[in-house]
């Protein structure tokens, strides 16, 4: 299977199926000398992990990381960092009736027609809990980022219709509630709003927001790795992503230029910088120095307990009730995601710029 790595000088290459032994990641390009060990992995992956609240799948993983190579006495060696976490609570048996059925919404169709064969225990390697694997990457990225004093911070935005408001936006409140708003009144009527839908038998999309503080002017390339374009490929990569925009996004397409256009201006510290940030932080596929937004918009959980129409291996009509143990909503544990992506993105541009200019390889070299 081709696909599975991301990265051209910070590079990540995911492994394993979500009813397998295990999901596990290695990492290559990262610098040496980087302090790190599994208790700065780990509050990433708990962010993610199942069985938190009513809102997320009831399966129990503990979901803890284990190093397994690339670190020593508590720094990064340069060499690559190999990571794994166990699955401890499959129960393959509840997808005995999708064995030869496509669910409705789900790769399996694409995943037989392409291999000619799947592994129908819990979409195997097209599940979310493939998403293990690049939070454990991610927060690796965003240690590395801290030393350059990057902040990448991601929360929902909305659910179905129901959106924060900005005047009551409070991140520290994203931790306070199962659904990861930052608004405890929107996070209080969506939760309503799901228990609703959870007794349909029933799911809901949402969209994740996520901005990157810090990150300096000049990160990404002019033509085809835009730092846009990457971001929005890592992010993409997501199970059930749809939709992708950065700043104001498809918004822009109803305004006029100078209506779009961020207006420059020195600031008293003499630096460069704008006074609005329709761009959402890049221009012309380069950081421009102010924070950088980016929102997902992802799809309902398409697995639902409801029946639906589908047809077989056999090319068959049937019917299909799905069963296990499902996300009624994505994007509360799809935050963390968001998140260690755009950072691990943010990483790769960054040292793929240190080559940019000669007279900065030089200062590098210099005896």
């Amino acid at each position: 299977m081709a696909g599975s790595t991301f990265g051209t000088v910070f590079r990540v290459m995911t492994w394993g199926e979500s009813h397998g032994k295990g999901i596990g990641v290695t990492i290559d390009g990262c610098p040496a000398g980087l302090p790190l060990s599994e208790e700065d992995i780990q509050p990433y992956l708990n962010r993610r992990k199942p069985g938190q609240s009513r809102y997320t799948t009831a399966r129990q993983e503990s979901d803890l990381v284990e190093i397994l190579s690339g670190v020593f006495e508590g720094k990064t060696t340069g060499t690559p960092i190999a990571m794994m976490v166990r699955n401890t609570d499959q129960r393959s048996r509840d997808y005995g009736n999708i064995m030869n059925v496509y669910r409705p919404g789900h790769a399996d169709f694409g995943f037989d027609s392409k291999y000619g064969f799947r592994d129908y225990r819990g979409g195997g390697r097209s599940s979310g809990r493939e998403t293990t694997a690049r939070v454990a990457a991610g927060a690796v990225a965003c240690k590395l980022l801290e030393h350059f004093g990057i902040k990448v911070t991601a929360y929902v935005k909305s659910i179905g219709e129901f959106e924060i408001d900005p005047e009551r936006f409070d991140i520290a409140e994203r931790d306070r509630n199962p659904l990861n708003m930052p608004d405890a009144v929107c996070a209080v009527e969506s939760g309503e709003y799901l228990a609703h839908l959870i007794e349909q038998q029933d799911s809901a999309g949402g969209v994740v927001e996520c901005v990157a503080d810090g990150v300096p002017a000049g990160i990404g390339e002019p033509v085809f790795d835009k730092l846009d374009a990457c971001l929005a490929k890592a992010i993409m990569s997501i199970g059930a992503v749809k939709g992708f925009e950065i700043g104001d996004g498809f918004a822009v397409a109803k305004m006029r230029g100078s209506e779009n256009n961020d207006p420059f201006r020195i600031a008293e510290d003499g630096s460069v910088e704008k006074t609005s940030n329709h761009s959402g932080g890049i221009l012309g596929g380069m950081s421009d120095g102010s924070q950088i937004v980016l929102r997902a918009a992802f799809k309902p959980t398409p697995s639902i307990s409801r029946q639906q129409n589908t047809v077989n291996r056999s090319g068959e009509n049937t019917e299909i009730e799905i069963h296990g143990r499902h996300d009624p909503v994505i994007v509360p544990r799809a935050v963390v995601v968001v998140e260690t992506m755009a950072a691990f993105a943010a990483a790769d541009m960054l040292l793929g710029g240190m080559t940019a200019r000669l007279d900065r390889i030089q200062e590098f070299y210099r005896k």
